[in-house]
C-alpha cells in the first residue's frame, strides 16, 4: 500500500489515534492524516488547534502528514491520490456505523478501499468525547493523551470557565 488516509475531527488527539496511525504507517509508505474541517460534531477546538495538537503527537514519525480537508472523504483521498482510508474500530457499534461509510465510499469511489484496524487493547474504550468529559469533570487524562493535549484540554476549560463568568446572566424573567 503506497498512500493512505486516516480521517477524523482529533477533538483532540488521543493516544488511541497514535496507536492507530503507528499501526497504519506499519502498511503504508506515505499516511495523511485528514483533520475535518467542518463537523456535525460538536467540536472544542478549533480546526488549527487541532491540526497543531495532531502535529505534535505525531512528530516522531517520518512518514506521515498531517492536513486539513473538508467536504466528501472520497475526494480528499483521490486529491491525495490515497488508494486506501484508514478507520479505526473499537467496538460492534463502531463497526456498524464506520461498514455503513466504507459501503457509501466505495459507491462514490470504488478505486479506493478502506482498512478496518482495532486499536492496542488498553486503548479499545479511548474515545476524543471521553476524553473531553473526563477532562470537563475533573478527571485525569494524563493517560489518555499527550502532556502538549494535556495542557490544551486545562487551558481550554479555564479559558471557557473564564468566558462563562464574563457572560452575563439572563433571568427567566428576560432581565
Amino acid at each position: 500500500m503506497k498512500k493512505a488516509i486516516y480521517p477524523g475531527t482529533f477533538d483532540p488527539i488521543t493516544r488511541g489515534h497514535i496507536d492507530m496511525v503507528q499501526r497504519a504507517v506499519k502498511g503504508c509508505e506515505h499516511l495523511v492524516v485528514g483533520v475535518a474541517r467542518s463537523t456535525p460534531k460538536n467540536v472544542w477546538f478549533s480546526t488549527e488547534e487541532r491540526v497543531e495538537l495532531v502535529r505534535d503527537a505525531l512528530q516522531h514519525l517520518e512518514n506521515v502528514e498531517v492536513k486539513i480537508f473538508e467536504g466528501l472523504l472520497v475526494d480528499f483521498a483521490k486529491q491525495e491520490g490515497a488508494g486506501f482510508i484508514i478507520r479505526g474500530v473499537r467496538a460492534f457499534s463502531d463497526f456498524e456505523y464506520e461498514l455503513q461509510m466504507a459501503l457509501i465510499n466505495r459507491r462514490l469511489a470504488p478505486e479506493i478501499e478502506t482498512m478496518f484496524l482495532m486499536p492496542a487493547e488498553e486503548y479499545g474504550y479511548v474515545s476524543s468525547s471521553r476524553v473531553r468529559e473526563i477532562s470537563a469533570l475533573g478527571g485525569d487524562i494524563g493517560r489518555y493523551v499527550t502532556p502538549k493535549t494535556l495542557q490544551a484540554l486545562k487551558d481550554k476549560l479555564i479559558s471557557n470557565q473564564q468566558h462563562t463568568k464574563d457572560t452575563p446572566r439572563r433571568s427567566a424573567a428576560g432581565g
